[in-house]
């Protein structure tokens, strides 16, 4: 019974870090991590081998990078200022308490839309870098879950190894 109740918590877990994609203020790498150590510190077996450690660093900083690279990219290659990028961060955490999913996609997109607009740039310009925030938090989105999804099957693959 104590087997099950863990599965189930490291299965809920692996949910969860996916629902974090949708409200970001949910550490959603931190519920794979906790996942992972619920299975090697709980449960009676030999643990999870250095490789699976090392690989699970490696891609959590993939992650975090992944987030920043996106979004900087992005606007930047839409013409967006610094501001800009800075701004989209802050409105996708914003965004995360104003109806969610929605709220990820529209605030960043109208903060980078005000702020390139407080440069005087024309509206088609500050539409293009608004454009490129929405672009950038796809995108970050994408690639966090197949890295995610990568780290959820290398883990099973390492239990069964």
């Amino acid at each position: 019974m104590v087997d099950f109740i863990i599965w189930f918590s490291i299965i809920v877990l692996f949910i969860a870090s996916f629902i974090s994609l949708v409200v970001p203020i949910i550490p959603g790498v931190l519920l794979l991590w906790g996942a992972f150590f619920l299975y090697h510190f709980t449960l009676p077996n030999d643990g999870l081998s250095i490789w699976f450690w090392i690989a699970m660093t490696i891609f959590t900083i993939v992650l975090f990078i992944a987030d920043f690279v996106a979004n900087h990219y992005f606007i930047q290659k839409f013409g967006g200022s610094k501001r800009s990028q800075w701004g989209a961060i802050i409105g996708v955490f914003i965004g995360a308490f104003i109806y969610p999913p929605i709220g990820l996609l529209v605030v960043p997109f109208l903060i980078v839309f005000i702020i390139e607009l407080s440069y005087r740039k024309a509206v088609k310009d500050s539409l293009l870098a608004a454009t490129g925030a929405v672009a950038g938090f796809l995108s970050s989105t994408i690639a966090k879950i197949i890295i995610q999804l990568i780290m959820i099957v290398w883990f099973i693959v390492d239990i069964l190894l």
